[in-house]
């Protein structure tokens, strides 16, 4: 059966006209053929509706992980700031609201500050932190506004047969059964095009130019050049996963090869083999006992055991910092403006070594061996010259100088990442394992 665009666009328009309810439209958009052709019926059916009867908003909301493929990463930001300001050109109740992460919970403060190991399908605690919560939270914040919340997303049938299954599955009979039931308490998923099959989708894409302006011709090449698919928004732990060949997170060590970054290099985009040859590194050196502790983040050193695969060693987190800041600096020859790891990522990872008692290394170090910068430590980690030059003064010993030195990098680094627990314990097995050095010399 052919594409009806007529009734897509029916149905579009009756969901948003004939729903008493006020509440908010969240069009999850990842960039990708299937979020943008959804984003793009919505437009053209709310075109066709009086703008005085346009009186309910459709949030577009693209989720940032921080790590995402730069050259998509690139394409996204273009086609939002397009989109953001065509709605507004055009009177349209649409505007555009990025989620990322925490600081807390991006990808390099836990892999690099907290030891975490690289994600695989066991232990893939990138999802929750990255994609998941900072969605969640937006849609949380919508629905405490008004009560409930529709979230649209571009889930199609044609996809797998399990996303089919779990489509039929969570329908509920109302509005003639459009809707289906989300997890969050109060939200629902409208899935226009979830019986548009794969070929229907690309003919429509061809034929039909985005109404914000320009071609698909950007998003096709990108698909031919990648041989892969897009990552949907993930918003639950149902969300299907990416697959083989996606789009999505450059370091993702989940897959054994990431496909599509590599196409993308053979097809002209050389500049990215530094990231490609730093996430195979991370696939690579996940399971290798040299590189993990012996004992977990909650325990300390008397509990280590040969069973136990802790957080990375110190050294393996400085290493690959280092390795990552390379290639940065690499990748930067092609776009100045690259920034793999940001600035306050560096700041929460010097923090986060200092709570973890990890002072043999320090960030300014690293970074000025790469950039040949003259960066001081102070500049990572919040230090006060003035208050190191004054207690330097009062300790008669240079052992005293460097505990209380450390014992207060511990409480800044609960101060900045705003979580005092276990401050005490810190300190404590801090105290204890200097006076065990002091006794052994």
């Amino acid at each position: 059966m052919a594409l009806d665009l007529k009734f897509l666009a029916s149905e579009i328009q009756d969901q948003y006209l004939n729903d008493d309810n006020p509440r908010p439209w969240i069009l999850g958009f990842s960039g990708g053929k299937d979020s943008t052709m959804l984003l793009q019926l919505v437009w053209l059916a709310l075109r066709k509706i009086d703008p005085l009867m346009r009186n309910r908003h459709v949030y577009v909301v693209c989720n940032d992980t921080l790590v995402e493929n730069p050259r998509i990463a690139k394409f996204i930001h273009v086609t939002l700031d397009h989109i953001q300001k065509a709605a507004a050109a055009e009177g349209m109740p649409i505007s555009v609201q990025q989620t990322s992460p925490r600081l807390e919970d991006t990808f390099w403060v836990n892999l690099l500050g907290k030891g975490y190991p690289a994600p695989n399908n066991s232990f893939r605690w990138c999802t929750d932190r990255l994609k998941i919560d900072p969605t969640t939270q937006f849609i949380k914040s919508k629905i405490s506004e008004v009560g409930e919340a529709i979230i649209l997303l571009g889930t199609r049938s044609d996809e797998s047969s399990n996303r089919a299954k779990s489509i039929e599955r969570t329908k509920i009979h109302i509005d003639s059964e459009r809707l289906r039931k989300h997890v969050l308490p109060n939200a629902f998923v409208f899935a226009p095009i979830k019986d548009v099959e794969t070929d229907e989708l690309w003919t429509y894409l061809l034929q039909v130019n985005p109404p914000w302006g320009g071609t698909h011709r950007d998003l096709i090449t990108l698909y031919k050049n990648a041989s892969g698919g897009d990552c949907p928004l993930v918003i639950d732990t149902t969300t299907p996963s990416c697959g083989q060949s996606r789009f999505g997170c450059w370091v993702c060590s989940v897959v054994k090869r990431d496909k599509s970054m590599e196409a993308l290099v053979d097809n002209g985009e050389e500049w990215m083999e530094p990231l490609v040859e730093f996430r195979d590194m991370l696939v690579d050196e996940r399971n290798n006992r040299d590189w993990r502790q012996t004992w977990r983040r909650n325990q300390d050193q008397d509990d280590a055991d040969e069973n136990n695969w802790g957080p990375y060693l110190p050294e393996k987190r400085a290493f690959m910092l280092e390795w990552l800041l390379k290639a940065q600096k690499e990748v930067q020859q092609e776009d100045p403006n690259l920034i793999l790891i940001n600035y306050q990522e560096l700041v929460a990872i010097q923090v986060t070594w200092h709570r973890d008692s990890i002072f043999d290394h320090n960030v300014a170090d690293i970074y000025n061996s790469v950039y040949q910068t003259q960066m001081t430590k102070e500049e990572f980690s919040d230090d006060q010259v003035f208050e190191k030059d004054l207690l330097k003064k009062v300790c008669a010993d240079e052992d005293d100088f460097q505990l209380i030195n450390e014992l207060l990098e511990l409480q800044k680094a609960k101060i900045i990442l705003v979580n005092r627990y276990g401050i005490q314990n810190d300190i404590e097995n801090h105290i204890v394992k200097h006076t065990n050095k002091r006794a052994a010399c």
